[in-house]
């Protein structure tokens, strides 16, 4: 049997968690940052965890993660 490949994007975006959560970076955070006021950038700043409705989604493209 052939092994799965893990998606390139996915493994690039995301990070599973031991607990089987899966960590990601916030977005509108790369260019055009003039008009956006400080507090929305700050905001941005950090990773937060990936929304239960897409973490199944997620894993599947990660199949050894």
């Amino acid at each position: 049997m052939p092994k799965m490949k893990t998606k390139s994007s996915a493994k690039k975006r995301f990070k599973v968690l031991g607990g089987g959560g899966v960590k990601r970076a916030h977005a509108y955070m790369r260019h055009i940052l003039t008009k956006k006021t400080t507090k929305s950038k700050r905001q941005l700043r950090g990773t937060t965890m990936v929304d239960a409705s897409n973490t199944r989604s997620i894993r599947a493209m990660m199949p050894y993660a």
